[in-house]
C-alpha cells in the first residue's frame, strides 16, 4: 500500500515536471533562470557527444557543418518525444498506484499494461481493447487524454513560430553576404559603403540591425533551440553577423570621418544586450580577453587598407585603447559561443581569396570572374561621373 502510494505520488511529480517544462518551453516568453530544467538537462546531455562527434570531422569539410545543423531539428523533435514519454510513464506510474484499475473487471494489471493504456490514452487512439474500470481511472483517463491533446495543438503551433522566427534572422545574414563579403568583415562592409559613395545609409543599416539584434534577443531567449540552427550557407552565422555589427560599431564609435556615434552607439548596446544574455542561457562564462583577433600590427594593416579606400579611421591619442575597451565588452562572449557552438568568427579583414555566396553555385566552379559582364558594369558604374547607380537608372 505505501509502494503504491509512493510511487502514485512520483507518478504526479513526473506529470508536473513534463508539464511545467512544456508550458516554460513553449509558452512561456522569457528566459527561465532556473538551473534544474528537463529541457537543459536534455541539451547538456545530447549536445555535448554531438559536439565531440562533430569534432572527428574535417574542420573544413562540408560535412561537418552538415551534421551540425542536424542538431537543431532533430533535437526538437527528440524533445517532444522527452516530453510525451515522461508524461506517459507519469500517468502510468499513477494508474498503478491507484490499484491498476484498468482491463477487464475483477482482474489487475500490471505495469506494463498500465504503461501501454497510458500511451493509447495520451495519443488518443481510442483502440478500446483496455477500458478503465474505476471512478479514478476514468478521470485520470480523460485528464490524460485531455492533454495529449492539448500538448499536441501546442505542437503545431510551436513550430511555425520557430521557423518564422529563423526565418526573420535570416533574411538579414543573407543581405549581408552583398554587403560585407562572406564571412562578412568590419572592413568589408566600410570599404564597399565608401566604393559605392554610400556611407551616408550605415546610419540607416546600423538601425536595421539594432532591430535585428532585438528581435534576435527576444526571439532566442524564448526559443534557445534557435541558436543551435544554422544558417543555409556554411560560411554564415547568426553569431557572425552578430559579431561583425558589433566590430563596426566600434569602428565607428572609435571615430570615422563623417559618420554620427550616436546611432553605433545604439546598436552596439543591442546587440551586446542581446549576445550576453544568449550566453547566459547556456551557462556559458566570458573567456579572457586576450586580444588576439585583431593584434596591433592587423590594427594597422586595416587603418591602412581602410585609408587607401577613403575611409579615414580615427588615430589620435588613446583611441587604439578604446577600440580594446570595446572589444573587451563583446569579444569574451563571441568567442566562448564560438567555440560552444562550433560556429566560426570571422576575422577584422577578408581573406585573400574570398568570394561571396552570390558569385557561386553548384553549376560554378569558380566565382565570377574580374572580367564578367557584371563586373564590368559595376566598375563601369562607379565610374561614371554622376556617381553610382546611374546605368541602372538610365538603362
Amino acid at each position: 500500500m505505501i509502494l503504491n502510494l509512493l510511487v502514485g505520488i512520483l507518478g504526479v511529480l513526473l506529470i508536473a515536471i513534463g508539464l511545467w517544462d512544456v508550458f516554460e518551453t513553449i509558452v512561456l516568453p522569457r528566459r527561465v533562470t532556473r538551473r534544474f530544467r528537463l529541457t537543459r538537462l536534455f541539451y547538456r546531455a545530447t549536445w555535448k557527444p554531438w559536439r565531440l562527434v562533430g569534432h572527428t570531422i574535417e574542420k573544413k569539410h562540408k560535412r561537418r557543418e552538415i551534421f551540425l545543423s542536424i542538431f537543431g531539428p532533430l533535437s526538437l523533435l527528440a524533445l517532444l518525444v522527452v516530453w510525451a514519454v515522461t508524461v506517459v510513464f507519469g500517468f502510468a506510474m499513477v494508474h498503478w498506484g491507484i490499484g491498476s484499475r484498468v482491463g477487464a473487471i475483477g482482474t489487475r494489471a500490471g505495469f506494463f499494461t498500465d504503461l501501454y493504456y497510458s500511451g493509447t490514452t495520451f495519443f488518443t487512439l481510442g483502440l478500446g481493447d483496455i477500458a478503465p474500470v474505476s471512478p479514478a481511472a476514468r478521470a485520470m483517463t480523460v485528464l490524460e487524454a485531455s492533454i495529449g491533446f492539448g500538448m499536441l495543438a501546442l505542437v503545431i503551433g510551436y513550430l511555425p513560430v520557430l521557423y518564422q522566427a529563423f526565418s526573420r534572422r535570416e533574411v538579414n545574414i543573407s543581405m549581408l553576404d552583398a554587403r560585407a563579403g562572406t564571412p562578412p568583415t568590419a572592413s568589408e562592409l566600410l570599404r564597399r559603403h565608401q566604393e559605392a559613395q554610400s556611407m551616408a545609409s550605415l546610419d540607416e543599416w546600423l538601425r536595421d540591425w539594432e532591430m535585428w539584434a532585438a528581435d534576435l534577443m527576444e526571439s532566442h531567449l524564448s526559443y534557445p533551440v534557435l541558436c543551435f540552427f544554422r544558417s543555409q550557407h556554411d560560411n554564415q552565422s547568426w553569431l557572425a553577423a552578430l559579431s561583425t555589427v558589433l566590430d563596426v560599431c566600434s569602428l565607428v564609435m572609435v571615430g570615422i570621418d563623417g559618420l554620427s556615434k550616436w546611432q553605433a552607439q545604439l546598436t552596439f548596446k543591442m546587440a551586446r544586450h542581446a549576445l550576453v544574455d544568449i550566453s547566459q542561457v547556456f551557462n556559458t562564462s566570458p573567456l579572457e580577453h586576450d586580444g588576439l583577433r585583431l593584434t596591433d600590427e592587423e590594427l594597422a594593416r586595416l587603418r591602412s587598407q581602410l585609408s587607401s579606400q577613403g575611409v579615414a579611421l580615427s588615430n589620435e591619442a588613446g583611441d587604439v585603447q578604446t577600440l580594446n575597451d570595446l572589444r573587451a565588452l563583446y569579444e569574451p562572449y563571441t568567442q566562448v559561443l564560438s567555440q560552444y557552438l562550433m560556429m566560426p568568427l570571422p576575422g577584422w579583414m577578408p581573406k585573400a581569396r574570398a568570394s561571396d555566396n552570390w558569385q557561386t553555385s553548384a553549376w560554378e566552379l569558380t566565382a565570377v570572374a574580374p572580367n564578367h559582364p557584371f563586373q564590368k558594369c559595376m566598375l563601369k558604374d562607379r565610374q561614371h561621373p554622376r556617381g553610382a547607380g546611374v546605368l541602372q537608372k538610365e538603362d
